[in-house]
């Protein structure tokens, strides 16, 4: 894998927390902070701290330098304005990586006017190291560009590369957005226990380390999910009850396929503007 020392200057477009976090990430595994430029008009104060603490400098447009790799960590909904500025700082062998949800490889090419552009689809665990990025790369980029885009989303967590830039708006849906659905099961779970008679502190604290557990538990053992799942399950006990209700023909699995359905549907919207 490229090594991060070695890939030259890298433009940041987008101090936000994915930004940062990627950037985060980048600096801890030995990007030189010399080699990274932060763009950002608008900064939030943890930008600024971010900055500070690395000593670096938030630019507010992006000038000067031709960066070898140029990452675009901004909302879908104002990538095309972004682009449009930012034609003055890519050059010939500029390497364009967007985690921009929705946005298609044509976009990034007709906005860039580079066809070295890699979509990539990160969520938010990220921020801890704990992300999964889904990958697909434009017919411009080479092997050691493809290698270059790894180096800096291995950062931040495992990396999944796809042939079909069709399956992005699926990942986008079961990885990408996936986060939220486990923090909704979270609040949903210690709702059901305020049900049950339990103060709502405690319900809180027991459904986040419930979570925080199994996850480590799912890191910790290669077992499938299912596996684990009916290790947990004696015959008719009470966990076998409450699985006849979430496995229920109208139980979890059709709701989450609805939500995730939902979900790639909007990623695809995105993608045609």
């Amino acid at each position: 894998m490229t090594d991060l020392r070695s890939i030259g200057p890298v433009m940041l477009v987008g101090a936000g927390k994915m930004g940062t976090a990627l950037a985060a990430g980048w600096l801890d595994a030995g990007l030189p902070p010399t080699n990274l430029v932060l763009v950002d008009p608008r900064p939030t104060e943890d930008a600024k701290n971010f900055a500070a603490d690395y000593e670096l400098t938030i630019h507010p447009e992006a000038v000067g330098l031709m960066p070898n790799v140029l990452v675009l960590a901004v909302k879908p909904q104002v990538i095309n304005e972004v682009m449009a500025g930012l034609k003055s700082v890519i050059g010939p062998k500029t390497l364009i990586v967007s985690i921009a949800a929705g946005i298609s490889l044509a976009q990034l090419a007709a906005g860039t006017g580079t066809d070295r552009v890699v979509r990539s689809m990160p969520n938010t665990p990220a921020q801890v190291g704990k992300g999964i990025t889904g990958v697909v790369s434009g017919a411009g980029v080479d092997s050691a560009g493809k290698g270059a885009a790894e180096a800096l989303l291995k950062a931040a967590g495992s990396v999944v590369w796809f042939e079909k830039e069709g399956d992005l708006d699926a990942v986008t849906a079961v990885s990408g957005s996936g986060p939220a659905y486990v923090f909704n099961l979270v609040e949903a779970l210690a709702a059901a226990g305020v049900a049950q008679g339990l103060e709502a502190g405690v319900a809180m604290i027991l459904a986040r380390q419930t979570v925080i557990g199994s996850a480590a538990l799912l890191e910790a053992d290669p077992a499938p999910a299912s596996t684990l799942r009916q290790n947990v399950t004696s015959p008719n006990g009470t966990t076998a009850a409450a699985l006849a209700v979430l496995m229920a023909p109208d139980g979890l699995a059709p709701l989450m396929e609805r939500a995730v359905t939902a979900a790639r549907l909007r990623s695809e919207e995105l993608g045609r503007g």
